[in-house]
């Protein structure tokens, strides 16, 4: 292990214990801290590598929690091979929620860690050494998903001070208590922030974003069975997400020309192509393209009528 960046700040691992859900969430004035800080993959744990970090902590205790050691047994050892420990932070989740963290007795101060039930809490460089405890007591306190827990973990940070630098950038990643065998189906949240005046909000808003994307595809396979009732909620769950982006609205107009229902299709389409002409454009290149199933003139037939509404 060499030592490389200097990545001060502060972060979560964590372990929901009712759906085994695994993640953590970061915050740095650093350029892309989510590229280097924080791994996770189900079923097997999560990780955060900061201070003089070397990045290779992720993937190695990932990989030694997944040859069936626990998160304290994996961050053991590669702490014992490291000769520069000392000015490194880390922390780990198993998925058995074990939790466990390191802050070298060299880290910029104000630093430290709290481990608590399948979490740990972790920061340095901070303004005042108070943070891990308001990150672990905002963690605690909160409801929701982990997602959520996480974030209100990082709002807390930075209420409490924060990096002694600022802020500029920060990450979210999140993934299902069972896994699939394929990592990249897993990630229910991977979401960066690389560099922004406030950080935070704009990962908030972007963890809203991946909830409406998510949203859309229940929808979809919903009207793919038939189901008009959980598709329709669907589609409204996720225009309320992310009411400034026209492309849920879109889709869920697809969705109900597939599925017959003409008047609703028009109606939620109208808006959309007013808005922006080219997506009428693209919605009867669909049903050239026999990507719209059912009569294709009467698709083309409502398209032409929200555009004329519209």
């Amino acid at each position: 292990m060499t030592k490389d960046r200097l990545i001060h700040t502060y972060s979560i691992v964590a372990r929901d214990p009712a759906t085994g859900e695994l993640g953590a969430a970061v915050q740095s004035h650093w350029f892309s801290v989510g590229a280097v800080v924080i791994h996770a993959e189900a079923e097997v744990g999560a990780v955060a590598t900061q201070a003089f970090v070397d990045a290779s902590y992720g993937p190695l205790g990932l990989d030694l929690m997944r040859a069936g050691r626990s998160a304290p047994q994996a961050l053991a050892g590669l702490l014992v091979a490291d000769e520069l420990r000392e000015i490194r932070q880390v922390a780990m989740v198993d998925a058995q929620g074990r939790a466990t963290a390191h802050t070298g007795n060299r880290t910029i101060p104000e630093a430290g860690h709290i481990v608590g039930a399948q979490f740990t809490v972790e920061a340095n460089m901070m303004l005042n050494p108070t943070v891990p405890e308001a990150m672990a007591r905002a963690f605690q306190a909160t409801g929701g998903d982990l997602a959520h827990r996480m974030l209100a973990a990082l709002d807390a940070a930075e209420a409490e001070g924060g990096d002694i630098r600022g802020r500029q950038s920060a990450a979210l990643i999140m993934v299902g208590g069972k896994s699939t065998r394929r990592p990249w189906a897993d990630k229910l949240f991977d979401v960066r922030v690389d560099d922004h005046p406030e950080p935070l909000p704009e990962l908030r808003r972007l963890v809203d974003l991946q909830r409406a994307y998510a949203a859309r595809d229940i929808a979809n396979a919903a009207f793919g069975r038939g189901d008009f009732e959980a598709g329709n909620r669907e589609y409204e769950r996720a225009q309320s997400l992310a009411p400034h982006n026209p492309e849920f609205s879109f889709w869920h107009g697809i969705g109900m020309l597939t599925l017959g229902r003409i008047d609703d299709a028009v109606r939620i389409l109208r808006p959309v192509f007013a808005r922006n002409r080219n997506w009428a454009t693209l919605a009867l290149r669909m049903v050239d393209s026999q990507f719209v199933p059912g009569d294709a003139d009467t698709a083309r037939t409502a398209i032409a009528k929200a555009q004329k509404s519209g």
